[in-house]
């Protein structure tokens, strides 16, 4: 699927694919409707102005910190903010982790943060999946973040890993 490149647009602010197109790099890619991306809360408004400067269609405000919009040919796009202690750090280090469009995603660590914490049935799914192939430098890198902000969650990241490998057959 091909996203739209929100980098022409939105330049200079950071942003990072997150949601399925994100979860492509590291799985098999599923189907989606649009295109969620990360910014640090810090540059919401700056972003918002670059939006509508771009004739993007503002759809409304997200529950969970953010905005949806619609582009001018009438692809979807939410548009998260966070400002999460490891926010910044995530939107930096996808700026250097890019898909083979081109996109910067977050990186694996982060995005399984993100996945975890949403706790939605399908985020868990995309979760136990990446995990599930993933090798064991990228799992260590995964548990060292996990270690850093979520300590309190490892027993179940550990879960989460196992059964994703079991469906991976791994």
């Amino acid at each position: 699927m091909k996203f739209p490149d929100l980098t022409p647009i939105l330049g200079p602010i950071p942003w990072a694919a997150v949601g399925a197109a994100a979860t492509r790099l590291y799985m098999p890619e599923r189907t989606t409707k649009d295109l969620d991306v990360l910014i640090r809360v810090a540059n919401a408004s700056e972003a918002r102005q670059k939006l509508i400067a771009a004739d993007f269609i503002y759809k409304g405000e997200l529950a969970i910190g953010g905005s949806s919009w619609t582009t001018p040919d009438g692809f979807s796009v939410d548009v998260l903010e966070l400002e999460d202690p490891w926010t910044h750090q995530a939107i930096t280090d996808a700026q250097a982790n890019r898909d083979p469009q081109g996109l910067p995603v977050i990186p694996l660590p982060y995005l399984s943060l993100m996945k975890f914490q949403a706790g939605r049935v399908q985020d868990i799914a995309d979760l136990a999946r990446m995990l599930g192939q993933a090798n064991e430098e990228t799992l260590a890198k995964v548990r060292a973040v996990f270690l850093r902000w979520l300590p309190g969650e490892m027993g179940d990241l550990e879960s989460v890993i196992k059964l994703g490998q079991l469906e991976m057959k791994k």
